[in-house]
């Protein structure tokens, strides 16, 4: 093979290998998610919210009449969660991570005086708009 046959056959691979790397999904733990928060001190209660990771970005899916949260914060590629998220006048603090099709972590309200545990399963690959 010729050093030009080599070069184009080369650049040929490498170009369907950039493609195949562009179509995989950006990251693993994009979905939605049904996230379970429980009180272990304090009275806040037990709450379940859905939300959607899109590349490493965070929605929160409210029920009708909810308030809205807002959520900053990122799920690293290696599923580590850090997370502030507000709601009303309460500002909450998660971390913890995700692996496969579920995820646990703690989180807690300074405000209120109150912290727990989270724990996520994971509902659809697909994020939800």
């Amino acid at each position: 093979m010729t050093f030009t046959k080599m070069t184009a056959a080369a650049l040929a691979l490498g170009i369907m290998g950039a493609g195949a790397a562009l179509a995989a999904p950006k990251d693993k733990h994009d979905g939605t998610w049904q996230v379970q928060m429980v009180t272990d001190s304090g009275i806040c209660g037990t709450n379940t919210y859905a939300i959607t990771v899109e590349k490493g970005n965070v929605r929160y899916h409210g029920n009708p009449g909810d308030t809205p949260a807002q959520i900053s914060g990122q799920i690293a590629t290696n599923g580590s969660v850090s997370l502030d998220i507000r709601r009303s006048s309460a500002q909450a603090q998660a971390s913890g991570s995700l692996a496969g099709q579920s995820g646990s972590g703690v989180w807690k309200v300074d405000s209120y005086g109150c912290s727990g545990r989270w724990n996520a399963q994971k509902r659809s690959s697909v994020a939800q708009s």
